[in-house]
């Protein structure tokens, strides 16, 4: 109910701010459809198209899967639109529903820039539930809502998100994380989640020989194989795609990972290797990375961005193909049927923030497979815990009830006992079925 009069509010409020015509929708709550047929469709739709995404934060919002789903979709948008364009899109307005800790906040809400301060002091301290429920509190709510709309209202005028095809809700990834975790330091506040990207590509200072330069910069880690289309390196998408799925990064150039991938020692995270076909072009990197692919290290996963509309690849797509399945040949067939397509290719943008959710967490899984795992500080023996007595308060335990004896039967009196059917006197114990209670009588 209160979450609907908000609803309502802010609508009214975006209506008289705009010019919007009458009768035309400011906005839409997934309340409204969740409950009705083929809410997942239009659900997925409305996230493809909507220009502003508005979270009620509350502990609740991020303990809840679904609220996370539908933030990983609208917030692949925002990556996909900062790839496009280089620039950084902030289409979130986060509203304070019941105020959360920022210890508690996921990576994704951790890292948006807002300040909430701005919607009065009173609306900071306890939220919109608690301004709409407390009568006393009516002016800051009113100001609280007129403030959260003119601001919905200027991110949707300065950010311009293109529509996108709608994603399968159903098997996006949660932006917390995996059960609703919560936290910048990792579900139920143990260490933060942490995922390294490693890109083996060339720099545009050593470039295959008649190479175009204009895919490459300074390091490996500004290689952009979708150039034009794309202005961002790969290596910085990724990032941003990662973090959208509630890890912290880490980034290297595969030519400055000397002895990385030659330790024996178990895992500290999941990886992913981001492969330049061209990179098998210079034999020194190429036999480092036939190296790595001998190493049985199935929590780091590889990921081959390639641009069709590359004119240079696209002439020597076959040659460059063969020889990189030649020299990763247990990568290119390693794990799921995503990871085995990432290795074999990833066309476009698009593409790669659909495909590299399910890489991530394939080698997420394989990461805790293979780890190291530690017994907790001080003394590692530690005595079983016994109950002792019936109810655990310290007593001597109760001794288990005899068994019956194998030729028990039912006497002529309804008694079940042992001994001769002639019903003779012999104490035993017995079980009154008539009473459903145990009591000791003779048969």
């Amino acid at each position: 109910m209160w979450v609907e009069r908000l609803f309502r509010d802010l609508c009214n409020h975006i209506m008289a701010l705009t010019d919007l015509p009458a009768g035309s929708e400011a906005g839409f709550m997934d309340r409204e459809i969740r409950s009705g047929e083929g809410w997942s469709e239009r659900l997925g739709a409305a996230l493809a198209t909507c220009r502003v995404f508005v979270p009620l934060f509350s502990p609740r919002y991020f303990a809840s899967e679904m609220c996370g789903k539908e933030w990983f979709a609208f917030a692949q948008r925002a990556i996909q639109h900062g790839a496009l364009s280089n620039q950084r899109a902030e289409a979130i307005v986060p509203a304070l529903w019941v105020p959360v800790p920022p210890s508690q906040l996921p990576g994704p809400a951790e890292r948006l820039q807002f300040n909430h301060n701005t919607f009065g002091e009173r609306y900071v301290t306890d939220g919109l539930y608690g301004l709409i429920k407390l009568r006393r509190y009516a002016e800051q709510y009113e100001q609280a809502v007129y403030e959260l709309a003119r601001r919905i209202v200027r991110v949707a005028e300065t950010v311009r998100l293109d529509p996108v095809r709608p994603l399968d809700y159903r098997l996006v990834p949660s932006a917390f994380g995996p059960a609703g975790g919560r936290g910048a330091a990792g579900p139920g506040g143990g260490p933060a989640r942490t995922l390294h990207v490693t890109v083996a590509a060339a720099s545009r200072h050593d470039l295959p020989a008649g190479r175009s330069p204009e895919y490459y910069g300074e390091s490996a880690l500004e290689w952009n194989p979708y150039h034009p289309v794309s202005q961002m390196p790969i290596a910085y998408v990724a990032e941003d795609l990662v973090k959208n799925l509630n890890y912290r990064t880490t980034m290297s150039s595969f030519d400055d990972e000397a002895g990385h991938f030659d330790s024996k020692q178990p895992p500290t995270r999941p990886e992913i290797l981001i492969v330049d076909r061209w990179a098998v072009e210079d034999e020194h990197r190429r036999q480092r990375l036939a190296a790595f692919d001998q190493e049985h290290r199935p929590w780091i996963n590889v990921v081959v961005p390639w641009n069709r509309y590359d004119h240079q690849s696209r002439a020597k797509e076959a040659e460059l193909a063969r020889r990189l399945e030649e020299t990763l040949p247990v990568k290119m067939g390693q794990g799921r049927a995503a990871c085995r397509a990432a290795a074999n290719g990833v066309a476009n943008m698009e593409t790669l923030g659909q495909i590299l959710p399910q890489v991530v967490e394939a080698a997420a899984q394989q990461f805790l497979r293979h780890a190291q795992v530690y017994l907790p500080a001080g003394n590692t023996h530690t005595e079983r815990p016994r109950l002792l007595g019936p109810m655990g308060m310290g007593e001597p335990p109760v001794p288990p009830p005899a068994p019956f004896p194998p030729t028990a039967h039912r006497g002529p009196d309804g008694h079940t006992g042992s001994g001769g059917t002639d019903g003779s006197d012999t104490d035993t114990d017995s079980t009154d079925t008539d009473r459903g209670d145990a009591d000791d009588s003779q048969s």
